[in-house]
């Protein structure tokens, strides 16, 4: 692996990487140049090419990538060889939708806790094995089921104060949906998704017929 800082945009492609070989497994193809699997799902070769060549040497000459060796290969990179454990604040609708997602399961992450403050959410099952809990068991809950991600699902005026609650637990990786911009908390991730301004983006591209889409 080359030593310099590697971007989150390539980490970003590479999930995508992941997602296509994932597809070709699935059809039974065993190999794949790295033009053949730009053409097949709108990518671009000299990219794929460069993005991997961060990681090592994964093709074999003549013959293109080994579909399933590249796969482990990112699953590697990527963290996804063993499963996260996930802890969800905020028993909201959003939140609970997040929960009963089985999608995660197969992704390697899966949704071990789930809390709120609201004592008419407190004790309700969402699936079984997985209660809402009062928000004041995060410190004991998240060590307890090993938990080393959570994604919050609370208001702005919250975020904060939740967010420093899960890093002072011991977690390192948060994905926020509050629509706000968390503080940098020493040793730990935080991406947000902001559905909101995903949504102005759309916006601007309706207001704006004469601009060109481009995909992300």
């Amino acid at each position: 692996m080359k030593t310099e800082k590697i971007s989150e945009l390539t980490i970003n492609r590479l999930s995508i990487y992941l997602r296509c070989l994932n597809e070709l497994s699935e059809a039974g193809v065993q190999t794949v140049s790295s033009k053949l699997l730009a053409e097949q799902f709108n990518l671009n070769s000299a990219q794929i090419r460069k993005d991997l060549a961060y990681f090592g040497e994964f093709g074999v000459r003549g013959v293109g990538y080994v579909v399933e060796d590249l796969r482990e290969q990112l699953r590697g990179i990527l963290g996804l060889a063993t499963t996260h454990r996930v802890a969800i604040v905020g028993a909201g609708n959003l939140g609970l939708a997040l929960a009963n997602y089985l999608g995660f399961q197969q992704d390697s992450f899966q949704i071990v806790a789930l809390f709120d403050v609201d004592p008419a959410r407190i004790g309700l099952e969402v699936r079984p094995g997985l209660v809402v809990r009062s928000l004041d068991l995060l410190p004991s809950v998240i060590p307890e089921r090993q938990v080393d991600m959570v994604m919050l699902t609370v208001p702005a005026v919250a975020a904060e104060s939740v967010l420093e609650m899960v890093v002072q637990a011991g977690v390192r990786a948060v994905l926020n949906f509050a629509p706000i911009h968390l503080s940098v908390r020493p040793g730990c991730k935080v991406k947000t998704v902001d559905l909101s301004i995903s949504l102005e983006s759309l916006s601007y591209f309706l207001a704006n017929p004469t601009v060109e889409p481009q995909e992300e």
